[in-house]
């Protein structure tokens, strides 16, 4: 299916979002990162500030900024509503109200949009799309997919999760998968199988329990290693 902006409802976190779900240690920044589906949020863009290498890659990447704030602000107010009309589906602690939520995700997108363009020039922000990622092998230490496997369940079958982490586990060496439930504060219904299927794969599936939770029930993630070399 052909990528289309219109189809696109664009939500970025922040920094010290990614660095919580994903509970990322002085050790893994320093390796060279892939945000996998990072959409319009602002780890790349703090992350390069402070030094950092990484690459964001989603097919959103294909549009000018300017689109893409043009689709944010077009969507912005039903996302905050949708999420206001489902709050018992969301703990509001680490964010303790809908307004501190639409802040925080306008401030992260905002920092993203200050960024994009030059980052883009500069082949940090790439347009591509799972299960087939435009990288070579091994190029990444660390690869990041924050809100998109797993969580789009219902969208995405057990075998496109399955292509997808073989993919990310062959352009780097570790990879984890950020929240583990699908939309509706559900565990996902892939992952069991999904998981069985990288332990026969040798891919060293963890699953890690972080201290960041909004989803509710949302607080783990999956962590894989590439097979090991026979």
């Amino acid at each position: 299916m052909a990528f289309s902006l219109a189809n696109v409802v664009p939500w970025g976190r922040s920094y010290d979002e990614y660095v919580e779900m994903f509970s990322l240690t002085a050790a893994d920044l320093r390796q060279p990162i892939l945000g996998c589906g990072d959409g319009p949020a602002a780890f790349n863009t703090v992350a390069t500030r402070e030094g950092r290498r990484v690459v964001s890659v989603d097919p959103l990447y294909e549009c000018s900024g300017v689109q893409i704030a043009s689709r944010i602000d077009a969507v912005f107010g039903h996302v905050v509503a949708e999420t206001a009309r489902n709050s018992d589906e969301f703990v509001w602690k680490h964010v303790r109200s809908i307004d501190e939520l639409s802040a925080l995700r306008r401030t992260a997108m905002d920092v993203f949009l200050s960024d994009y363009d030059t980052g883009r020039h500069e082949g940090r922000y790439v347009a591509g799309a799972l299960p087939s990622l435009p990288f070579s092998d091994g190029a990444f230490g660390l690869a990041l997919c924050s809100h998109f496997l797993f969580l789009y369940s219902a969208q995405f079958d057990e075998e496109f999760h399955a292509a997808s982490i073989r993919e990310l586990c062959r352009v780097a060496a570790e990879v984890r998968i950020f929240p583990l439930n699908e939309l509706g504060a559900r565990p996902s219904r892939h992952l069991d199988a999904v998981v069985e299927t990288c332990r026969q794969a040798r891919m060293k599936p963890e699953i890690v329990r972080v201290n960041y939770e909004f989803q509710r029930g949302a607080n783990e993630f999956l962590r894989l290693r590439p097979p090991s070399p026979a």
